[in-house]
């Protein structure tokens, strides 16, 4: 065994050890069971409902400083190193640490459920001076689940995709669509009461986001996926046939840990259904306008 591998040995057992869900839940009769994987940096998700019986995630994209809105992007991101520390043997849940070049250690449970993924993500600055790790980038490729991975067309998958706005869905381009900024196309909408100077250096819409949902639906419309994070600093559409949730630490004094949660719902197309569930999931969301 790998030197590695024996110092992250207590960590797994240590995890393992502590309170939460550690499989997930028997699936009901008749419902198509999601398993997860972890490598390279990329998480697979595997379900048969779902279309190419996969999803991708790019776990993590990045991890971003403040200030980054008209920013170069080299000068925003903070370097990291992402490690397996553990998974079950029925492929429902995977352990990992992120650590940050400044210090910061970031510890993610992710587990699979019948139609949904949860994380939940435990951030802390064990050093002496402050993080200016503000949010971070979980990217969900979309590109197979819309239909769309046509080479010469690699922005139609937004024509599936969706936010909240005014208390009511649309769908991108939303009738509110910015054209400008430091790098384009893409699209992003600062979540309520995160300034606007602190978010991706893509076009930054006007409009506030009702709730933190952004999402798309399927190809033969069958199915929504959509991505919740609470804390979140911004919705994204992005440009490699992706949509963001991207999730807000909002910096990390000495010594401070802050515990972060997020929901990928991969459910039935039934709308009403599925804020039915995100409003119980994320009660501290509602109202936020």
């Amino acid at each position: 065994m790998r030197l590695r591998n024996l110092f992250l040995l207590p960590l797994c057992l240590t995890l393992l050890l502590s309170p939460g869900p550690i499989f997930a839940a028997d699936a009901p009769a008749g419902k198509p069971r999601l398993t997860l994987s972890w490598s390279k940096n990329l998480l697979k998700i595997k379900g048969d409902y779902l279309p190419g019986g996969e999803l991708d995630v790019w776990y993590l994209e990045a991890y971003c400083r403040d200030g980054s809105t008209t920013r170069d992007w080299g000068k925003t991101v903070i370097k990291h190193k992402t490690e397996l520390v553990c998974a079950n043997a029925d492929h429902t849940q995977v352990k990992l640490k992120c650590t940050l070049d400044d210090g910061v250690q970031v510890l993610h449970t992710i587990t699979a459920r019948n139609d949904e993924i949860d994380f939940k993500v435990t951030a802390t600055n064990p050093t002496k001076q402050a993080s200016r790790a503000h949010w971070a980038q979980p990217c969900i490729r979309v590109g197979v689940f819309t239909g769309h991975t046509e080479p010469n067309d690699k922005y139609a998958y937004i024509k599936k995709s969706f936010v909240f706005i005014n208390g009511k869905l649309q769908l991108m381009p939303t009738p509110v669509w910015e054209m400008k900024a430091r790098y384009i196309p893409g699209q992003v909408w600062a979540a309520p009461g995160v300034p606007r100077d602190d978010v991706n250096p893509r076009p930054l819409n006007p409009q506030t986001p009702s709730n933190g949902i952004i999402g798309c639906f399927s190809a033969d419309d069958k199915l929504i996926l959509a991505s919740v994070w609470e804390p979140y600093q911004e919705l994204f559409q992005g440009v490699i046939r992706c949509v963001h949730s991207d999730f807000r630490i909002g910096g990390l004094k000495p010594g401070e840990t802050k515990n972060i949660r997020g929901k990928l719902y991969l459910v039935e197309n039934d709308l009403d259904a599925l804020l039915t569930r995100y409003k119980k999931d994320f009660p501290e969301q509602q109202d936020q306008r």
